[in-house]
């Protein structure tokens, strides 16, 4: 009887092992990634660097645009065009009273890990542009004039 006729017993034992390791990988990134929201204490306190400036926010508002209006909105209401496809809605960033219970360091970790269905930012943005949206976040929360010009 040729060898390949069959599968050997380890074969099967190592494949099957092998498929209950990723289902069990794929169930935890699940759990893990859905649910409450939670920020590490340590990140929490985290200060940001930069300090609020024209420049800085010229910056962050063009990386908002390209990066997070389609789910949060042009404005920040959480209003995108992405945003019904969620069962979890897009924050509103204009709600001050939501986001004054928020420090700066969570923020940047919620933007740097992300939570599902937010993706994670921490390899499609540097450090710097991360916290440069965190000044853009705190700009829109706690403006009463719009922080995006109008469109010509």
């Amino acid at each position: 009887m040729p060898s390949s006729a069959k599968p050997k017993p380890r074969f099967a034992a190592a494949l099957l092992i092998a498929v209950l390791a990723v289902a069990v990988i794929c169930i935890g990134y699940a759990v893990l990634h859905s649910g409450p929201w939670i920020v590490p204490e340590e990140a929490k306190k985290v200060k940001n660097p930069l300090a609020p400036s024209e420049a800085e926010l010229a910056v962050a508002r063009s990386i908002y645009l390209e990066k997070c209006s389609d789910c949060h909105g042009e404005s920040g209401r959480g209003d995108g065009p992405q945003a019904k496809m969620y069962d979890t809605q897009p924050a509103d960033l204009t709600d001050d009273s939501q986001l004054n219970k928020v420090t700066d360091g969570e923020l940047f970790y919620k933007i740097t890990h992300g939570h599902k269905p937010m993706p994670a930012f921490k390899k499609r943005l540097s450090d710097t542009q991360r916290w440069q949206l965190v000044l853009l976040i705190r700009a829109i929360s706690h403006s009463t004039s719009p922080v995006f010009p109008a469109s010509k």
